[in-house]
C-alpha cells in the first residue's frame, strides 16, 4: 500500500543483457598486461646471468688467491685499523657535531657565526687536504702549550710526539665528520614541532629534560638515516688515509699486491670486506631505526 497520494508508477523490466552486465559476478575481469615490464625483466636477468657467469668462469679473477688472502693476518689487522678509524672518527665527530648544531640553534649571533664558519670551512676543504695538514702540524707548531690564555704556559708537549699518523688521521676524520654531523643533527631538531616545547615549558619541564626526553627521541627518526649514511661514507672514506701510510684495509691491500702482482684478486678482497662490514652497519641501522620508530604511524 502506498503512503503517498501519487499513483504507483510501473517500472519496466530491464533487458536480460543489461541485467547480466550490471551483475559483478558475471563480469569477466581481465588483468592489466605489462608486456614491456616482462621484456625489461628478461633483459635484466640475461645481463645479470652473464655477469655472474663471468665472475665464475673468468680465470682473471683468481678466486684461489682471493680465498687465500681474505682471512690473512695482515688483512685482518688492517680491517681492525679501519674499524678503529671509523669508530673514533664517528664518536668524536658526532660529539662535536651535536655541540655545533646547538650553537647554530642558539640565540647568540656570535655562537651562530662561529658554528657556521666552522661548518663552511670544513665542508669546503677536501678531506685529503685536511688529513695532510694535520699530519704536518709539527711543521707549523713545534710544541703545544697549555696555560693561561695570552699568558705563561703551565705545561707543553712536543707536537711530533703527540700527533702521530694515527692521531692525525683520527683528528682529521673527526673534524671533517663534525661539519656534516652538525647539519644532520640541526635538521633533525628543526623537524620537531616547536609547539611541543611550548607545551613542555608550560608544564614546568626543565630545558635539559625537554631536550633529552622530548626533542631528541623524535629528532632521531630524522637524524638516523642521514647519520647512518655518513657513518658508512666515513667507513669507506678511511681508505683515503692510505696517503699517510697508515695500515688500514686499502693501504694493506696495495702493499700486498705491490709484492705479488695479484692486483684484481686483492682488490676483490678489499671490496668483499667493505661490502661485508657495510652490510653489518646497515643491519644495525635497521634495528636502531626500528627502536626509535616506536609509536610512529608508519
Amino acid at each position: 500500500m502506498s503512503l503517498t497520494s501519487d499513483p504507483p508508477v510501473d517500472v519496466p523490466p530491464r533487458p536480460a543483457a543489461a541485467a547480466d552486465t550490471a551483475d559483478p559476478a558475471v563480469l569477466k575481469v581481465v588483468p592489466v598486461r605489462h608486456p614491456w615490464r616482462w621484456v625489461a625483466v628478461i633483459a635484466t636477468a640475461v645481463v645479470l646471468a652473464q655477469f655472474l657467469n663471468g665472475l665464475i668462469t673468468n680465470p682473471g679473477w683468481e678466486w684461489d688467491v682471493f680465498a687465500r688472502f681474505f682471512t690473512a693476518d695482515a688483512i685482518l689487522k688492517a680491517v681492525w685499523v679501519t674499524l678503529q678509524l671509523t669508530f673514533y672518527g664517528t664518536a668524536l665527530g658526532f660529539a662535536l657535531g651535536i655541540v655545533l648544531a646547538f650553537m647554530r640553534l642558539s640565540a647568540s649571533p656570535f655562537l651562530k657565526a662561529v658554528a657556521f664558519g666552522y661548518i663552511w670551512a670544513f665542508r669546503s676543504i677536501p678531506l685529503i687536504v685536511q688529513l695532510l695538514f694535520w699530519f704536518n702540524l709539527a711543521y707549523l707548531y713545534k710544541e703545544l702549550s697549555f696555560g693561561i690564555p695570552f699568558g705563561p704556559s703551565l705545561f707543553s708537549f712536543d707536537t711530533m710526539g703527540l700527533v702521530g699518523a694515527m692521531s692525525a688521521a683520527v683528528l682529521g676524520l673527526a673534524l671533517h665528520q663534525a661539519a656534516y654531523a652538525a647539519e644532520i643533527v640541526r635538521g633533525g631538531v628543526l623537524a620537531v614541532d616547536g609547539g611541543q616545547l611550548e607545551a613542555a615549558a608550560s608544564l614546568g619541564i626543565p630545558r635539559l629534560r625537554q631536550l633529552r626526553r622530548i626533542v631528541l627521541p623524535q629528532a632521531m627518526r630524522s637524524i638516523l638515516p642521514n647519520a647512518a649514511n655518513e657513518i658508512i661514507s666515513l667507513f669507506k672514506g678511511t681508505s683515503i688515509v692510505s696517503v699517510m701510510a697508515i695500515g688500514e684495509l686499502f693501504y694493506q691491500v696495495q702493499v700486498v699486491y705491490g709484492r705479488n702482482g695479484r692486483v684484481v684478486p686483492l682488490l676483490m678482497v678489499a671490496t668483499a670486506w667493505y661490502i661485508l662490514l657495510t652490510t653489518a652497519l646497515s643491519i644495525v641501522q635497521h634495528y636502531v631505526e626500528r627502536h626509535y620508530a616506536k609509536g610512529s604511524t608508519r
